[in-house]
């Protein structure tokens, strides 16, 4: 079997594991949480008799781990089972949108910041001590300090408000409406999470780049004559973005989880909005579900994270030859 296609099993083979334990906490949790579900759904009132028969229609007086056995058999064939709140509607219906609305919020917000975080890095690091840098040093710390829903609301204070008004300050998008004429509702919460993120991944790749251009084979390139241009694309940056893969990896993986903060903050209609919900009314299957694919796209982000530092590195990509 080839080293990569090893590493790849390997990989896979962890993070079925990591999922598996997730799922075992997730269900513990929820199972720990105070209250009663039967009692949420029918209201204090109800009387004891129809709180038993809501407890057996629901399968709540099952033994927990023969709750948690059917509970991840569903889940192995696909079905995440059906609202305990919301009765007769399956967790997968109810999520299908939400899931579309925070994927959709995620992918600008990483298309956005990304990018935008590179290119600042790398400017830093070329232009190192100078006002740009201090300032963008400076920029990034005062960022990194703050936590998403102050950034969110300093945003709402300066663009929603009296000052300029330019942009809602509620992101209630319309379900009867197509969301590429509702992207004026993205923006603040997607300009939140990029500036929640952006910082981390400007100074990794700042402080990876700076060691760089301090190396052996930079200073040979330049001693050959090529310019400060193809030395800093072409040999500098894509050996400095190595490290950085897996901040960009963490950082989007904590985007799939920052968004329960921001998208209530904004009143989104997402998984944040929906976990939040979820968790107020007790609905165990919907909070199951939720933190389960959160952990999801933390080992899916993680994995691409791995084998693509693999690719770009060359020493890596030759020792599994």
């Amino acid at each position: 079997m080839p080293p990569l296609l090893k590493l790849i099993l390997m990989r896979f083979g962890l993070g079925a594991l990591t999922l598996f334990l997730v799922s075992v906490v997730v269900f513990a949790a929820t199972q720990a949480l105070p209250g009663d579900t039967a009692r949420a759904i029918l209201g204090k009132d109800a009387t004891p008799q129809r709180l038993e028969l809501l407890r057996q229609q629901l399968g709540l007086d099952k033994p927990v781990p023969q709750q948690y056995w059917e509970w991840l058999s569903g889940v192995a064939q696909g079905d995440l089972g059906d609202s305990l709140v919301q009765q007769g509607m399956s967790v997968t219906s109810l999520l299908r949108d939400r899931v579309k609305n925070s994927a959709a919020l995620v992918l600008i917000a990483a298309l956005v910041s990304v990018p935008f975080s590179i290119i600042i890095g790398a400017l830093s690091a070329v232009w190192r001590d100078s006002k740009f840098d201090m300032t963008a040093s400076v920029g990034n710390l005062t960022l990194a300090a703050l936590p998403e829903f102050v950034i969110g609301i300093g945003l709402v204070l300066v663009f929603a408000t009296n000052v300029f008004k330019v942009l809602p300050a509620v992101s209630r998008l319309d379900p009867s409406v197509s969301m590429f004429r509702q992207l004026h509702l993205l923006i603040l919460p997607a300009l939140t999470l990029t500036l929640a993120v952006a910082p981390y991944i400007s100074r990794i790749l700042r402080a990876s780049m700076i060691e760089v251009l301090e190396s052996e084979y930079v200073m040979m390139a330049r001693l050959k004559g090529l310019s400060n241009h193809l030395v800093l694309w072409r040999h500098a940056l894509p050996n400095a973005i190595v490290p950085t893969l897996q901040v960009i990896a963490l950082n989007l993986a904590w985007l799939a989880g920052g968004v329960v903060v921001v998208e209530y903050l904004f009143g989104f209609p997402g998984i944040g909005q929906a976990l939040v919900d979820a968790v107020a009314n007790r609905d165990l299957p919907m909070i199951q579900a939720l933190c389960l694919l959160i952990a999801g796209v933390y080992v899916v982000l993680n994995l691409m994270a791995d084998l693509g530092t693999i690719l770009v590195s060359p020493r890596l990509r030759t020792g599994l030859r």
